[in-house]
């Protein structure tokens, strides 16, 4: 008996006079038949394809040919959707368009030698994914911002560091650093590398001041990247690249700032302008105290008040007499609408009546607290 599943060997054992009775018929179903086996073989083929590298590219959402500034689509996009913009924080730009101007100074005078600095890049990323991305061997600096009270990562290439320590011990110009791989940094390279650092630091405080005073400072230099972790691998932050050029020598530097970090000054940041006032401001301030300085107002001066059943009121009649519990001595209320500004005691000046204030007047019972409040719940809200 042949195999059920073989259709070959079903063919064989099927009786020669029924295949010669079918005639026409049987030619036509053996047809059918081989149509079917190519059919069931096409549709196993399809199912044990395998995706070419540019179909796992699109479904993906990466290509290798496109610029940075493409968007993202397919799983990359979902998974840095969760990236803010640095667009939204204009005054990030300006900062460090400042900083690549104080540095620039500042290297020129450390090195006595024609430094360019310039800004390469403000870009968003995922602090996991920066460590991982960094060229090794580098120095890696976790820099502390005191005020902020949060940390940030300075990163300073190989080839810059080599550039900068051949220019200070006295390398001739036009001539391209040698270097010199599978070796830690000495202590004479790590000591030069420091001050230059302390150096950008210094620049980095400069440009955050007419924003926000900040002190950056040292605290540890690090060559191996996961002894430099001071976020979590998911959470975004900043990243500014800067490269500096030293007469065809040089490298780059980047300093990466977590969104966590500069919170505190995020409302600064969100200015289009440097000197952009958000909430208060102490020129309608002063041009309104000003103003009310100078307005007129009404002063009412209160002998006395007592509460009085409507029934005797109904039935008070003229001659009658209401006695206040009230001596000349007592003091007086003054009143200004319906607030109680302070006290004063009767007198008169020549044929005029007359109070003389007995003690300060009375706080306010809304300060500018009140409105401070009202200006932040209303910033949460938006």
């Amino acid at each position: 008996m042949a195999d059920p599943k073989d259709p070959d060997k079903l063919s064989g054992d099927w009786p020669a006079e029924d295949s010669g009775a079918a005639g026409d018929e049987g030619a036509g179903s053996d047809q059918d038949w081989a149509a079917m086996i190519a059919d069931a073989q096409n549709e196993e083929d399809d199912t044990d394809r395998v995706l070419n590298q540019d179909e796992i590219d699109s479904l993906l959402g990466f290509d290798p040919n496109a610029s940075g500034q493409t968007e993202l689509s397919g799983i990359q996009a979902l998974i840095n959707s969760a990236l803010v913009s640095y667009e939204r924080l204009p005054m990030l730009e300006i900062v460090f368009d400042r900083l690549v101007r104080l540095s620039t100074t500042s290297l020129r005078n450390f090195t006595s030698d024609n430094v360019e600095v310039s800004l390469d890049s403000i870009s968003s990323v995922r602090f996991g994914d920066y460590i991982n991305s960094i060229p090794l061997p580098a120095v890696l600096s976790v820099i502390k911002a005191e005020e902020w009270n949060n940390f940030g990562l300075l990163t300073v290439d190989s080839s810059l560091i080599y550039s900068m320590i051949d220019v200070l011990l006295g390398g001739r110009r036009g001539h391209g650093v040698i270097r010199i791989e599978g070796r830690p940094y000495t202590t004479i390279e790590m000591a030069l590398a420091r001050r230059m650092i302390e150096l950008i630091l210094q620049d980095t405080h400069k440009a955050f001041e007419p924003l926000t005073p900040v002190t950056f400072t040292l605290e540890r230099m690090e060559t191996n990247p996961r002894f430099a972790a001071i976020a979590r691998p998911a959470n975004a932050a900043i990243l500014v690249e800067f490269r500096i050029d030293m007469d065809g020598r040089g490298g780059k530097i980047e300093i990466l700032l977590p969104y966590a970090t500069i919170e505190p000054i995020r409302e600064q940041l969100l200015q289009m302008f440097m000197g952009e006032k958000f909430g208060r401001d102490a020129t309608w301030e002063g041009h309104l105290a000003t103003e009310i300085y100078a307005a007129d107002t009404d002063i009412e001066a209160v002998l006395h008040e007592e509460d009085i059943p409507l029934s005797r009121i109904l039935t008070l009649k003229e001659g009658e007499t209401i006695m206040f519990e009230r001596s000349p001595s007592d003091p007086i209320k003054l009143r200004c609408g319906d607030v109680d500004l302070t006290e004063a005691v009767m007198g008169h000046i020549g044929k005029q009546v007359s109070v003389r204030v007995t003690r300060p007047l009375n706080p306010p019972s809304v300060t500018m607290a009140v409105f401070d409040a009202m200006d932040e719940r209303s910033e949460a809200e938006v």
